[in-house]
């Protein structure tokens, strides 16, 4: 049997099992892989080759090499057999609670199972409970919203459930769904450690339950952590870990999981979409965009991922591009936290920051821990100049998710704002730490070290050379570097990053005041230095401008042929009565 099919057969089975037990994002993100792996060409009939569609080599053409469908060295296809149905159950009862529970009927799918025994019944009872309770929370967060959506509630059946489930684990009578659940009760309770080592014990019994890795993910923080996991070998664990290596900030490591699971998952959309944020973090914008029209072409429905779509096409400064992707995801789904994302950028390019608030609020009255929407709302209070607000917003961000760069990048530039350098200072660092590939989170931390209260120079230029290696698209740092240098009286280095400015001004074919700074400097250097032929090129070239540049060359080129005829150097106007 080829590693393809059985991938097919597990997954079959697994997303019936998850379905069952209501597991229903798990469920779909199985079956989405299932669609992703690529058909036998010998079975293929035109019904069923909906996915050998054309698009194919627009999703190839980013890999770094060619991939086959092998499995990657040491990870096993069908590593774990696959979970028989536990029979200790009253179906007709499961069947009533299982409808009760798709009502969003929780506490009634609870009671309806209260005296079932079996693991399968179990699970849904305590899920049900659990979900009871967080919509209960969710509930009470309305009605004692603080400031920005700031509550105290608590889910009041985390004890019980804890309780509960702690004996069935003790007594070893709880199935890896029942794991799932215990290490998510603990998670939310704070018990960290121990919730990591139930949902490993989780995944490894059954890796097909996506909800359980990535609950896993979100406690894996450092490096450190994720390396001290004992994950067996199933394929289920190179997504895992594509996954993770994005979270933490390891885009190529990512990028090269995802190309490789793609040799398997040829059609995956899912992976296409990872693969598309992973490029957007190492800023590939270009390649970026490509691969979200050809997933639209592919899921012209889809909502999910398109904030990061949209904050491409933001950056760009694409209008009628974000205009009808707006449009899209309002005909498709108006009420997703992504829609709200997408429409709030659209209006703040159209320079709207206040209906752009309004569509970012609305996106966290959906989802309070909409991370975007936290950090967009921030930006736009920034351009409202609305510092307080900005920094509450942030704030909530890195509360969130502290490893979130683009929060603490915020709340450097609101402190700036405030004339407090220090603080801004420390922000800037956290940002640096956790991207330290975008040279515009090194250029605003040079900048900061330029003001008034720090002058750090010496700092500032360690920046901008940080700033310059990270491929400076504003070209910024290289002119900077220059001025600093010429500051700290330092000729030579200034001259050096001057040379460089220029050359990179002539390779984009950009003119403006910089590129007469530049020439002026050099020119004026080279003389000083009596490297005369150098001098004269840069002289030359400033004779095209008109102003007083122009007379400036003027002057210095009579005065190095008066230095290179062997006149002493005394006023040009001696020479001419």
């Amino acid at each position: 049997m080829s590693s393809k099919e059985s991938c097919r057969i597990e997954l079959r089975t697994a997303i019936r099992q998850l379905s069952d037990r209501c597991l229903y994002s798990a469920s779909k993100w199985a079956a989405e892989q299932l669609v992703g792996i690529e058909q036998d060409p010998a079975k293929f009939t035109p019904s069923n080759t909906r996915f050998q569609r054309g698009s194919s080599s627009i999703r190839r053409r980013f890999r770094t090499n060619e991939i086959t469908s092998t499995p990657p060295t040491g990870v096993a296809y069908v590593s774990t057999p696959v979970m028989e149905e536990d029979e200790a159950i009253h179906g007709d009862f499961y069947l009533l609670a299982k409808s009760y529970f798709d009502c969003r009927e929780y506490r009634r799918a609870a009671h309806v199972l209260r005296d079932q025994t079996g693991k399968k019944s179990v699970f849904l009872r305590c899920y049900a409970l659990y979900l009871a309770g967080e919509k209960r929370k969710e509930e009470e967060m309305i009605e004692l919203e603080g400031p920005l959506g700031k509550s105290d509630a608590v889910n009041r059946e985390l004890v019980s459930l804890e309780r509960e489930l702690a004996t069935l684990c003790k007594n070893s009578t709880i199935d890896p769904f029942g794991l799932y659940l215990y290490g998510l009760v603990l998670k939310e309770k704070g018990n960290e450690n121990l919730a990591r080592k139930v949902l490993v014990e989780s995944v490894n019994s059954y890796p097909w339950n996506w909800s359980a890795w990535s609950e896993l993910q979100s406690l894996c923080t450092t490096v450190d952590i994720l390396n001290g996991l004992s994950l067996s070998n199933h394929w289920m664990k190179e997504f895992f870990l594509a996954s993770i290596y994005q979270e933490l900030r390891m885009h190529n490591e990512s990028l090269s999981k995802y190309e490789n699971l793609q040799g398997m998952f040829t059609f995956s959309n899912y992976i296409q979409a990872q693969i598309a944020k992973a490029r957007y973090s190492l800023r590939e914008f270009e390649q970026v965009e490509v691969i979200f029209e050809d997933l639209l072409r592919n899921d012209p429905y889809r909502v999910e991922d398109m904030d990061t779509y949209s904050n491409v096409l933001y950056t760009k400064e694409c209008f009628s591009a974000l205009s009808y992707l707006a449009h899209r995801v309002i005909l498709t789904d108006k009420y997703r936290p992504e829609s709200c994302c997408i429409i709030g950028n659209y209006y703040s390019l159209k320079g709207q920051h206040e209906k752009s608030v309004v569509y970012f609020r609305r996106a966290l009255k959906l989802n309070k821990n909409y991370l975007s929407a936290w950090t967009l709302m921030g930006h736009e209070y920034v351009e409202m100049k609305n510092t307080p607000a900005a920094v509450d917003a942030y704030r909530r961000a890195v509360d969130i998710n502290p490893r979130d760069y683009r929060a603490w990048y915020g709340l450097g530039q609101a402190y700036e704002m405030m004339g407090m350098p220090h603080y801004a200072l420390h922000y800037f660092r956290k940002s640096v730490f956790f991207q330290p590939i975008d040279s515009r989170l090194w250029i605003a931390m040079a900048q900061c070290y330029e003001s008034e209260q720090l002058h750090m120079l010496e700092e500032a230029i360690k920046c901008y050379k940080r700033a310059a290696n990270c491929n400076d698209t504003e070209a910024i740092a290289l002119h900077r570097l220059a001025m600093l240098h010429r500051e700290l009286d330092q000729p030579e280095e200034a001259a050096f990053y001057y040379k460089k400015d220029l050359e990179r001004m002539e390779a984009e074919e950009r003119e403006g005041p910089n590129l007469v700074e530049a020439l002026m400097f050099l020119a004026t250097h080279y003389k000083t230095q009596k490297k005369f032929e150098e001098a004269e090129v840069y002289c030359t070239r400033l004779l095209d401008y008109t102003g007083p540049e122009r007379e400036t060359a003027k002057s210095l080129l009579r005065g190095m042929r008066i230095a290179q005829s062997g006149f002493p150097s005394m006023d040009v106007e001696h020479f001419h009565p």
